[in-house]
């Protein structure tokens, strides 16, 4: 297979632990240039990669062929629309843009042009949702009638960052909310309404800390909920009309990547912390532990080099990632006039 270079602007927390690494591991991949202001960092990972101080520069270079961008999520936009000017296949750390209008907008670009358009969603390939997944499609757990997915964290003090700075598409719900919104259609389709509540709860925040987002759906509910004032927790609660699942702590890839660990090594993606699948009947509870399938978020980029060689579908679309910023407006609007809202694309 011949690799396609790749080109990543940004080498923040998102640049150097996630994407980085995985275009590294990816074999349809080689990390040609790195867009940043900070040349010794990057070098001190990836000694021969060039690195430029302006976008535009590895825009202009004919030899990329793909644009990760993994800047702050402001940015999402613009250098997307330049990146798919310029010829070049795009990735966009999640949100894909941080209104509706802008991401319809990217997409009809992207079609115009012929280029993949995708959004990096790596939470599909946690172990915890693997699970979740397989045990709803083997309907373990009967019809399901109640789903919770939390991603709680104790983070006490406001840090002082972009991501917590009070602008539009900063705050948790930008933050976390797409991979909440993007797993929760992954299983269940559209809902039928929204209804969301959101907070800054620490002190001296300046953006939201805290969502609780119910999706209706015609027989079920699905809440998503985050905070950073939460010290422990489930991080899947799934009620069934014959079982309930329950699963607590996060996915390991995001320590094993902050760590240094090689995607792909032994133990890469196992989860030692099994779920529990209870059943009660007559009073008599059961509970019996469910060892998690094995994430790998090698799978996405994978399937990005597949989709720009034409050999497999776009892992995650640019109509997948329309649908999860439709909810994530929509949300974002509920709270703010404090009821339910309807829901369509």
């Amino acid at each position: 297979m011949n690799q396609l270079n790749v080109a990543l602007i940004g080498y923040g927390y998102a640049g150097k632990t996630f994407h980085a690494p995985l275009i590294v591991a990816a074999p349809g991949l080689q990390l040609a240039t790195v867009v940043s202001s900070n040349a010794a960092k990057v070098h001190e990972d990836y000694p021969d990669v060039a690195v430029v101080a302006q976008a535009g520069d590895a825009l202009a270079d004919p030899e990329i062929d793909l644009v990760v961008i993994a800047a702050p999520n402001d940015q999402h936009f613009p250098l997307a629309q330049a990146a798919l000017a310029a010829g070049k296949h795009v990735v966009v750390d999640k949100p894909l843009t941080t209104a509706l209008a802008d991401t319809r907008s990217l997409i009809a670009q992207a079609a115009e042009v012929g280029k993949v358009l995708s959004v990096f969603q790596n939470r599909r390939w946690d172990a915890d949702f693997l699970t979740a997944q397989k045990l709803l499609a083997d309907g373990d757990l009967g019809r399901v009638v109640h789903f919770e997915s939390h991603f709680d964290r104790f983070r006490p003090v406001v840090r002082q960052r972009w991501r917590e700075a009070a602008a539009l598409g900063n705050g948790l719900w930008f933050d976390l909310g797409p991979h909440l919104v993007d797993q929760a259609l992954q299983l269940f389709g559209y809902p039928e309404a929204v209804y969301a509540d959101m907070a800054m709860m620490r002190d001296g925040a300046v953006a939201t800390d805290y969502f609780h987002v119910v999706l209706r759906y015609d027989r079920l509910r699905v809440i998503l909920h985050a905070s950073t004032l939460v010290a422990g927790g489930p991080r899947f609660v799934i009620h069934g009309d014959e079982r309930s699942f329950i699963k607590s702590g996060l996915d390991t890839q995001e320590g094993q990547l902050k760590a240094g660990g090689t995607p792909g090594a032994p133990g890469w993606g196992e989860d030692p912390q099994d779920g529990e699948l209870i059943t009660n009947i007559d009073d008599l509870e059961e509970r019996l532990p469910v060892v998690s399938e094995v994430g790998d978020y090698r799978a996405y980029y994978n399937g990005v080099a597949d989709a720009i060689a034409g050999t497999g579908p776009n892992p995650v679309t640019g109509e997948e990632a329309l649908a999860v910023m439709a909810l994530i407006e929509l949300a974002h609007t509920s709270a703010g006039l404090q009821r339910e809202l309807a829901f369509e694309v």
